[in-house]
């Protein structure tokens, strides 16, 4: 055994050696002859990718349809998403600028207005809510001007807001559109430049409606009014009492009051008309203050002791339905809502409206579509008046100034506070029965005082204009 113990161990060290000892260069194999040159072959077709995106190179910027034109508008939209104000007046002004937005950036609005968006740039909006309070608002402008970088601006339904919110659209040089606030201390008492209001202030549904009903009730003889403690039911019932009077100087205010925006009960206030009996009574309520008092007044019998006037009412009928009493004289602050005229444009924007939301447009969505409609014209015009190239803002406001331009509403015209400050028509109607086609009550005996009537001339303030006797004014 011991032999092949010797003979195992000399194996195994000669294989040990040989894998530590350097590889052996091998001998270079000569490379083969070139081969004998031929006729190329054909070379083969290629085949097709797979379907699917492969991008290397990242597309172009596309050049805009006008040239300096930003990717997109930023508008910034306010208005009561919010608290009492927000279903009957806020949404459904959001409503309208979301549907409205949305139709004019796909391009399918009708002319004039058929181009996409705004001159061909897409509009982008940031809603922001209105509750707060004036001081809040303030703070909200500042922060879509300054941290949002908005082009614009577009809100307010709250005379107290837009009176704060326009010396600072000055001091920040922001073009701002007023929308739907009523006040007409916004351009009788200072100038802007930068501020618009795209609808006519609260004169035209006061004087128009004092003119209605001494149509009405020419021997008119009591009247009394309620309406909320602020610059917009200040304004409004001094407008139509003033009015009233000038018209009819025998007739007697009997009840004068102003409770607190918002305060929602108003059982004090109708023991005491009740009992002051007028023949009238005017209020400019609006939101759930108008719903509330509407509810309350009806189980007391006021509505059948007096006739009513509802400056705002066009917001109830909706939403009320056949709960609306009967020979309430209603209003729309212009040809809004129920009182809209049968026009091809009106006709496209209820049914998109409708299509989206079931129900009828109310008067702050047409508000909302004629400041969304004018600044779109505004811009277009000025496009056009610059060549073809996007305008600076300088240039839209010059265009802006007395435009007149079409809404579902009508022809609106930039005529009073320097051209920044609408005037439009007022139409007014009376409750009757109940429609069940379309969930309202019909309105009868309606009456249209064109803007020629119940607008004072530019350049006069509304008191001293009804106190001298409607100078210049044309009624039918």
């Amino acid at each position: 055994m011991r032999p092949n113990r010797w003979l195992r161990s000399g194996v195994i060290l000669a294989f040990l050696m040989g894998a530590c000892a350097p590889a052996a260069t091998p001998t270079p194999t000569p490379p083969p002859p070139p081969p004998t040159p031929t006729a190329a072959a054909p070379a083969p077709s290629p085949t097709p990718a797979p379907a699917g995106p492969t991008p290397t190179v990242a597309p172009p910027t596309p050049t805009p349809a006008v040239p300096g034109a930003p990717a997109a508008l930023k508008i910034g939209i306010v208005t009561f998403l919010s608290g009492p104000a927000a279903s009957p007046f806020g949404v459904p002004a959001r409503n309208a600028a979301e549907v409205l937005i949305e139709n004019l950036n796909a391009g399918n609005a009708p002319a004039p207005y058929d181009q996409k968006g705004i001159g061909g740039v897409p509009i982008q909006a940031i809603y922001v809510d209105e509750a707060g309070g004036a001081e809040k608002q303030v703070a909200e402008f500042r922060r879509l001007v300054l941290e949002e970088k908005v082009d614009l601006v577009i809100g307010y339904i709250s005379s107290s807001d837009c009176l704060a919110v326009a010396p600072v659209a000055e001091e920040l040089k922001t073009l701002t559109v007023l929308f739907d606030c009523g006040t007409n201390q916004i351009f009788e008492e200072r100038d802007y430049r930068y501020v618009f209001r795209t609808h006519a202030h609260q004169v035209i549904e006061n004087v128009g409606a004092a003119r209605y009903i001494l149509r009405m009730k020419p021997n008119l003889r009591r009247i009394a009014g309620i309406n909320q403690n602020y610059a917009w039911g200040q304004d409004s019932w001094a407008a139509f009492r003033d009015s009233v009077l000038k018209l009819k100087p025998d007739v007697q205010v009997v009840g004068e009051h102003f409770p607190r925006l918002f305060a929602g009960e108003y059982s004090a206030e109708l023991s005491a008309m009740l009992a002051a009996r007028p023949e009238v009574v005017h209020t400019s309520f609006w939101g759930g203050d108008l719903e509330a008092f509407v509810i309350q007044a009806a189980p007391r019998g006021l509505f059948q002791q007096t006739t009513a006037i509802l400056t705002t009412g066009d917001t109830i009928l909706p939403r009320l339905g056949r709960d609306v009493p009967k020979g309430i004289v209603i209003a729309g602050r212009g040809p809004h809502g129920a009182l809209a005229p049968k026009t091809p444009l009106n006709d496209w924007f209820v049914k998109i409206y409708k299509d989206r939301y079931v129900v009828r447009p109310v008067y702050p969505s047409y508000h909302i579509a004629q400041a969304i409609l004018g600044v779109k014209a505004a811009y277009e015009k000025a496009i056009a008046a610059n060549g073809g190239k996007w305008p600076t803002v300088d240039q839209v406001i010059a265009a802006f100034e007395y435009l007149e331009f079409e809404t579902p509403s009508g022809t609106i015209r930039m005529a009073l506070g320097k051209g920044h400050q609408a005037v439009e028509p007022i139409v007014l109607g009376i409750t009757g029965d109940f429609d069940p086609a379309t969930g309202e009550v019909k309105l009868t005996d309606v009456m249209e005082f064109p803007a020629e009537c119940v607008n004072p001339p530019d350049g006069m303030k509304t008191p001293e204009w009804i106190a001298q006797g409607f100078p210049g004014a044309k009624c039918p």
